[in-house]
C-alpha cells in the first residue's frame, strides 16, 4: 500500500473546496502552505506526516510519530474505514463536552458501530470464547483508603458483566463516601487487564438497549465522579477496557514491563468503555487517535513520554486480605 494514493494537498481543506471522499487523507506538512482560514476536515481520518510544528498540525486528527507509522494506520483504516471515520468524528467533538456528555456521545457512536457490517464480519470470524468463572474484584477499606484489585488472573482480568457491575458499585461507594479520600486500583497476577470479555460481545443485539445498559452500568460513569481520588497501578498488559478505565486516574503508574493497547478498530468498533473520553483528557485527541487507528502497542517508556502514565515504578506488593466482590 502506498500512502501517496491517499495524500491530498492541504489547500483542499479550505471550506468550499470539494470534500475528499477517500477513506483516509494524509497531509504532507513539510509541503503545506498557510493554514486555511476556514478549515473543513472531511469525514475521514486526516493524518499529518512531517513537520509537527506546522501551524496546521494541531487541527488534524493525528500526526505520525514513533512508534506509529503511516503504513500501520493505512492498513488498519482500509480494513475498517467506517469505524475509523466514526472514531475521528467522535474525537473531534469530545474536547467541547463535559465527561458525562462525552460518555453519552461515545456510547452513541459505539452503538452505531455495533450494527455495522465491519463489526458483524469480526463477530462471525472470531474464535469461540472459553467458558470461565465470573470475574470479581477484591475490596479492602483501610481508614480513608479504598483498595480495589481486579482479581481474576486466570482470564487476564478481563472485564465481564460481573466485574463491571462490581467496579461500578465500588466507584460509586468511593464517590458518595466523603471519608474515602484515596482509591487505588491494580490487577492480580502478571497483567492488569486484557480488556473486555470477548465472549460477551453480541449478547445484547439491539444497539439502543445496549446504550441504555451502558448509561446505567458502565464503570466509567462512576470512575469519572471519583477520578480525583483514583490511583491506578499497571503491570503487564493494559488493554482495551482496562486501559480505558485506567485513563480516568488522577495518578497512573506502571512497571517497566507494562504495555498498552487499543485493539477495537480491528473489531469494527471504537473504544466504548469510556476510553475515548478518558484518554483524550490524558494524552490528547491526536495521540488517542494514533493508538486507536494504528492498533499499535506502546511500552511503558513511550507511555511515560506521552503522559499516559505519570511514573514508572517498581511493582508494589499486593494487599493482603480484603473482601471479594462479584
Amino acid at each position: 500500500m502506498d500512502i501517496r494514493a491517499y495524500t491530498v494537498d492541504a489547500s483542499s481543506l479550505w471550506s468550499g473546496e470539494a470534500t475528499w471522499d477517500g477513506p483516509i487523507a494524509f497531509i504532507d506538512l513539510d509541503a503545506a502552505g498557510e493554514v486555511p482560514g476556514d478549515l473543513s476536515l472531511p469525514p475521514c481520518p486526516v493524518i499529518g506526516v512531517g513537520d509537527a510544528a506546522h501551524a496546521l498540525a494541531p487541527h488534524l486528527d493525528a500526526i505520525i510519530e514513533a512508534p506509529v507509522s503511516a503504513d500501520s494506520i493505512l492498513r488498519q483504516v482500509l480494513a475498517a474505514p467506517r469505524a475509523a471515520a466514526v472514531t475521528v468524528q467522535l474525537l473531534r467533538l469530545l474536547l467541547g463536552l463535559t465527561p458525562a456528555e462525552g460518555l453519552a456521545a461515545e456510547s452513541f457512536a459505539y452503538g452505531l458501530l455495533q450494527g455495522s457490517s465491519e463489526h458483524r464480519t469480526w463477530m462471525e470470524g472470531r474464535d469461540e470464547a472459553p467458558a470461565r468463572s465470573e470475574g470479581r474484584i477484591t475490596l479492602q477499606r483501610t481508614a480513608d483508603c479504598l483498595n480495589l484489585t481486579l482479581d481474576h488472573p486466570e482470564s487476564g482480568n478481563t472485564f465481564d458483566r460481573a466485574m463491571r457491575d462490581a467496579l461500578y458499585d465500588a466507584f460509586n461507594l468511593a464517590a458518595l463516601d466523603p471519608e474515602i479520600r484515596h482509591v487505588s486500583l491494580r490487577g492480580a497476577g502478571r497483567t492488569f487487564s486484557l480488556g473486555a470479555e470477548l465472549g460477551e460481545f453480541g449478547t445484547t443485539t439491539d444497539p439502543a438497549t445496549a446504550h441504555a445498559i451502558r448509561c446505567l452500568t458502565l464503570p466509567a460513569h462512576a470512575a469519572a465522579t471519583c477520578a480525583d481520588k483514583l490511583h491506578v497501578h499497571v503491570r503487564g498488559g493494559c488493554v482495551g477496557a482496562g486501559l480505558e478505565l485506567a485513563g480516568w486516574a488522577r495518578r497512573l503508574t506502571a512497571t517497566r514491563d507494562a504495555w498498552f493497547h487499543l485493539p477495537e478498530l480491528s473489531m469494527g468498533i471504537l473504544p466504548g468503555a469510556g476510553g475515548c473520553v478518558s484518554l483524550t483528557r490524558r494524552i490528547g485527541r491526536q495521540r488517542t487517535a494514533l493508538m486507536i487507528l494504528s492498533g499499535k502497542r506502546i511500552n511503558a517508556q513511550r507511555a511515560l513520554s506521552w503522559g499516559l502514565v505519570d511514573a514508572i515504578v517498581d511493582d508494589a506488593p499486593s494487599d493482603d486480605g480484603g473482601t471479594h466482590v462479584s
